[in-house]
């Protein structure tokens, strides 16, 4: 009687320990907060869960999954004055929960660890809060999706989960891309998609963007004009996602509108396409960005830099176009392995404004070669070197310059439940 005391006494305490662990697991994952690009395409559903690794929990629906997305390596960087430095850096910590209560209900939050919780002016978010949005599939065809989301840009390095990406084109890199708005998404087939969105352009009012007394140039450096707020900070994206030949060619197409102050708009057009082949995945982009006033303020920056100095910390370009194009390779040339290789060239042009006539073009390389140690976890480990140059005009009173950085270290997304 004793020994069989003794057994029931231990598979309590086994049962006890499993239902703690499990129970700690869902607190760190209701406990935390996310973030990812817009990363629609990932396909999470072939690695396992900590919760089913670890406590051998099955999951019986799709209603609540919980991701961390973490980035860490050791870096050595060389700056523009040619001087090298090394440190370790965390490049990404991300929290994700996502799911589908019901057959057309489903929603999805991400939030950065790293960054400001501070609301922001136009839409009360976070800065930190990426996506906290809900959709509802009205049928087979419609869905509806409203809250903070990832603008629906076209592109592949635009769609790609941040976590990922050892370096983005400058450009994209000064993307505005997360506020509120919503969506109204068409799939008449299942390799073929089209979509509307609606959304603020900002994720901050006017004056914290542009500052007070914004000013902007209109043409030759001396005749500034004032810049007011529009009264409609709207954006309006057209959007079509495509794939044809048994999803070996994709393409990620959209065009839209942004309303930046008045009478001044930014008109862009992405355009994606990417070769999809069992161990051999090839993109190209083209990003074309015609703004009536600087809205990535690339150019604008530039200026306040110059010497001597151009613009003050209020006054902004007028006029520019930028040109990004970007490929990127993947080839897993063995089983755990892949080697990448990503090329970058960029183009910043505001032909009425002498000193930025063509002033500006920048070239980025990417290289690394990344090992999956297990197969069940999406767990890299990776030596990634990244290149910069950028070449300025005379004019424009600006130096050109390179930057080098050599990084050793891992990206998981760690699926906890």
């Amino acid at each position: 009687m004793l020994v069989w005391e003794k057994k029931l006494s231990i598979m309590k305490l086994r049962s006890v320990k499993k239902t703690l662990l499990c129970a700690l697991l869902l607190a760190l994952s209701l406990g935390a907060t996310a973030q990812d690009n817009t990363g629609y395409g990932a396909n999470d559903d072939q690695f396992k869960s900590l919760a089913e690794e670890v406590v051998k929990l099955k999951k019986s629906n799709d209603k609540f999954n919980v991701y961390f997305n973490y980035a860490a390596s050791a870096q050595l960087d060389q700056d523009a004055s040619k001087d090298w430095s090394s440190h370790f850096a965390n490049r990404q910590l991300r929290i994700e929960v996502k799911g589908h209560l019901t057959d057309q209900l489903y929603y999805r939050f991400r939030h950065h660890l790293n960054k400001s919780n501070g609301a922001t002016s136009e839409d009360n978010f976070a800065k930190a809060t990426d996506l906290m949005m809900l959709g509802y599939k009205v049928s087979d065809a419609w869905r509806v999706e409203l809250g903070k989301m990832g603008q629906i840009w076209g592109g592949f390095e635009y769609d790609e989960n941040p976590l990922f990406i050892y370096q983005y084109s400058d450009f994209l890199s000064q993307m505005d891309i997360f506020v509120a708005g919503v969506t109204v998404a068409y799939t008449p087939t299942p390799t073929q998609e089209f979509a509307f969105e609606v959304s603020n352009s900002h994720s901050n009012k006017f004056a914290d963007i542009y500052g007070e007394n914004a000013m902007y140039e209109d043409g030759n450096g001396l005749n500034l004009k004032p810049l007011k707020p529009s009264r409609h900070p709207l954006t309006y994206i057209v959007n079509w996602n495509g794939s044809f030949f048994g999803d070996k060619l994709q393409t990620r197409w959209a065009c839209g509108i942004q309303g930046e102050a008045r009478k001044k708009y930014s008109r862009m057009v992405i355009l994606g396409q990417r070769l999809n082949l069992e161990k051999l995945q090839c993109y190209f982009d083209y990003v074309g960005s015609s703004d009536g006033v600087d809205r990535s303020g690339i150019a604008s920056k530039d200026m306040q830099t110059a010497s001597p100095n151009v613009y003050s910390n209020n006054v902004w370009a007028a006029g520019v176009h930028y040109n990004t194009f970007v490929t990127k390779i993947n080839w897993q040339f063995t089983p755990r392995w892949n080697l990448m290789v990503k090329g970058m060239y960029e183009t910043v042009n505001a032909k009425n404004i002498p000193s930025l006539k063509d002033y500006r073009k920048s070239y980025g390389y990417v290289g690394s070669v990344e090992y999956y140690p297990i197969k069940s976890q999406d767990l890299r480990v990776f030596l990634a070197y990244i290149d910069k140059k950028v070449r300025f005009t005379e004019l424009s009173g600006l130096s050109n310059y390179n930057t080098n950085r050599i990084e050793l270290g891992f990206m998981y997304r760690i699926k906890a439940y």
